[in-house]
C-alpha cells in the first residue's frame, strides 16, 4: 500500500468517525434527520475544509472529491437510523471523537507537510485540522467547546502533530509510523477523559468585604 493510498483510507476513515460523533451528539440533542446529517457532515468536514484552504488547496477535498461527503452523509444517516442499537451515546460519542482527533491530527500534519509548509507551522495546522470538526459539532449542539473546556484534547492533537512532524524529519513516516501517532493521540485523550486531567483555569479571587458591587 502507497503512502498515498493509505492516507486517503486513514482521511475517509476520520470523516466517516466524525461523522459518526457529530451525528450522534445531534440525535442526543434530538435533532430531525437533516439536522444529524448536517451536524455529521460539518464534525467530518469542517477540519479538513479549513486545512485545505489554509495549505492553497482549491476546491477543498470536501467539495472536489465526492467520496468525502458521501463518507460523511453515508454515516451520520446510519447513525440517525440504528442510533437505538447504539448504548450510551456520550460515551460512543467520546471514543468515536478520540478516534477522529487522532486520525485527522496526522493527515492533516503530513498534508500540510507535503504541501511544503514548515514543520512547526504543519503541526499547528494538523492539530487545527482535528479539532476544527469538534468544534463545529459542539457550537451546532448549543455545548461549550471541548476545546475551551478544562480537558486535554487540543493538546493531544499538539502531541500527535508534534510526533508526525519529528517521524518526517527522520525519515519514518510510512503507514505503521503515522498509524502509531494517531494510537498516540487517542490513547491520550482516552487515558486524560478517564483520569480526568485538565489544563490548569485561571483562579478567580472572592470579592472583598465592602467591595462595591461591580454589576
Amino acid at each position: 500500500m502507497t503512502t498515498s493510498t493509505a492516507l486517503l483510507l486513514a482521511d475517509l476513515t476520520g470523516v466517516a468517525v466524525f461523522a459518526a460523533s457529530g451525528a450522534s451528539a445531534a440525535v442526543a440533542k434530538r435533532l430531525d434527520l437533516f439536522g444529524v446529517v448536517f451536524v455529521g457532515f460539518v464534525a467530518a468536514l469542517g477540519g479538513g475544509i479549513f486545512r485545505d484552504l489554509a495549505i492553497g488547496e482549491v476546491p477543498p477535498l470536501a467539495f472536489a472529491d465526492w467520496r468525502y461527503a458521501a463518507t460523511a452523509a453515508l454515516t451520520a444517516t446510519a447513525v440517525f437510523w440504528l442510533h437505538p442499537q447504539l448504548a450510551r451515546l456520550r460515551t460512543t460519542v467520546l471514543v468515536l471523537d478520540a478516534a477522529g482527533l487522532g486520525l485527522f491530527t496526522v493527515t492533516g500534519t503530513i498534508k500540510a507537510l507535503d504541501a511544503g509548509v514548515p514543520p512547526a507551522g504543519a503541526g499547528v495546522i494538523g492539530m487545527l485540522t482535528a479539532i476544527g470538526g469538534g468544534l463545529g459539532r459542539d457550537l451546532l449542539t448549543g455545548e461549550i467547546p471541548v476545546v475551551l473546556r478544562r480537558e486535554i484534547y487540543a493538546v493531544a492533537a499538539l502531541v500527535g502533530a508534534v510526533a508526525v512532524v519529528v517521524l518526517n524529519l527522520l525519515g519514518q513516516a510510512g503507514p505503521v509510523p503515522l498509524t502509531l501517532a494517531a494510537g498516540l493521540v487517542f490513547g491520550l485523550r482516552l487515558v486524560a477523559l478517564r483520569r480526568r486531567w485538565s489544563a490548569p483555569v485561571a483562579a478567580l479571587r472572592p470579592p472583598r468585604p465592602g467591595a462595591p458591587d461591580a454589576s
